[in-house]
């Protein structure tokens, strides 16, 4: 008897330790965007930066062919031509080429029905797509820092912890900075960034995760509140809250509807499919072994270790005093400590680790703005 104990045990540990870190929730329904949602975990995982996907715009699991930077423009020709032989060609499909019918057939297959009215849409709906696979693991291996200590931070707002995971979709866990100007993790726009965060001249706070966290947990609880589902809630942290009202108003609370049937000016390609690509990311996080194997995560930025440049400095201090000649070395060597960046890091940590400010950061290595590299050398003393 005890040693059946001790065996379903050691099984329920064993499966405590493989049990996926979020559970499916009835709050993030898939139901009617499952091919949405297969798509995207295509592009995380099947698809890598140098593969370019073409497929259409809305129905986007509608895949026509894969291309790489060479190849794209003959095959766009290729696929645009074959769409219009099909048009073309209604009642005689003994003239489509081989490659006019893989086209057809995948759009059947897609459960869309073939006129022209629908062809005519599907020309004008040709999209591309790259691959994020590299990036996404990355991701993932970066998430290790901030997923324990950003989940409880979305509880305390009321805000499912799986949505510790946005980042993932929105800047892979980087402090990264995008076309349309939206800063850190959390890629807060200034004007938005500005209703939760300090962001002046001196300080922008969109690049210290913790604050940017709670941030963003306090705009997703808003967003929830207003809109009254996590669905139009999430779309809503990139289409934001008043475009989100609107088609609401115009259509109801069920997404699907909402991105079939609304056409808001600025309710693109990005917005409609947001929501998808966060629930694919928790798909993938849930099982990234499936897709990459078995992967080291960061640890905590917590629980890590000072960096090394300060270690080899305190011990050179530790060694001169017992070298009374070379007494005032370790001063010149803490003086001119440096740090080289590893991915993920971000100013606001390196300054915390290093006993220091970000603005003196970028004061001592010139930087003009709060961006860093992984293995650039920063001056930290």
């Amino acid at each position: 008897m005890k040693h059946s104990l001790a065996r379903l045990t050691v099984l329920v540990f064993i499966l405590a330790l493989t049990a996926p870190v979020f559970a499916e929730r009835l709050e993030l329904p898939v139901d009617g965007l499952e091919r949405r949602v297969d798509f995207w975990k295509k592009i995380f995982t099947q698809y890598g930066k140098d593969d370019i996907v073409i497929h259409d715009r809305i129905h986007v699991n509608l895949i026509y062919d894969v291309a790489d930077d060479t190849s794209i423009d003959s095959k766009l020709a290729t696929v645009d031509r074959s769409l219009k032989e099909l048009i073309a060609n209604p009642d005689t499909p003994e003239n489509l080429s081989p490659v006019a019918v893989q086209i057809r057939d995948a759009i059947t297959a897609n459960g869309i029905q073939i006129s022209k009215p629908v062809l005519d849409q599907l020309v004008e709906n040709v999209h591309t797509q790259r691959g994020v696979k590299e990036r996404f693991r990355d991701g993932i291996i970066r998430s290790g820092r901030f997923v324990e200590s950003f989940r409880p931070v979305m509880q305390a707002q009321g805000v499912i912890p799986e949505l510790a995971l946005l980042p993932l979709v929105e800047s892979s866990f980087q402090n990264a900075k995008s076309k349309a100007a939206a800063l850190g993790l959390w890629q807060f726009t200034r004007s938005t960034g500005k209703l939760y965060l300090t962001i002046n001249k001196k300080t922008d706070e969109r690049l210290d995760p913790m604050k940017a966290t709670r941030a963003a947990a306090r705009l997703l609880s808003d967003n929830y509140r207003a809109l009254g589902s996590w669905p139009l809630a999430i779309t809503a942290y990139n289409h934001g809250r008043g475009g989100m009202l609107r088609a609401k108003s115009e259509h109801g609370s069920d997404l699907p509807k909402i991105i079939d049937e609304y056409r808001g000016p600025v309710f693109g390609y990005a917005s409609m499919n947001f929501y998808t690509e966060f629930i694919a990311a928790v798909d993938v996080y849930n099982n990234y072994e499936q897709y990459f194997g078995v992967l080291v995560l960061d640890q905590p930025a917590a629980g890590r270790p000072m960096a090394p440049k300060l270690e080899v400095a305190k011990a050179s201090v530790a060694v001169a005093k017992a070298t009374p000649a070379k007494a005032k070395q370790p001063v010149q060597v803490a003086a001119k400590a440096k740090y080289k960046v590893r991915n993920g890091d971000t100013l606001h940590e390196i300054a915390q680790r290093f006993g220091t400010s970000i603005r003196e950061l970028m004061e001592k290595n010139n930087l003009a703005k709060p961006a860093i590299y992984a293995g650039q050398l920063l001056l930290v003393k």
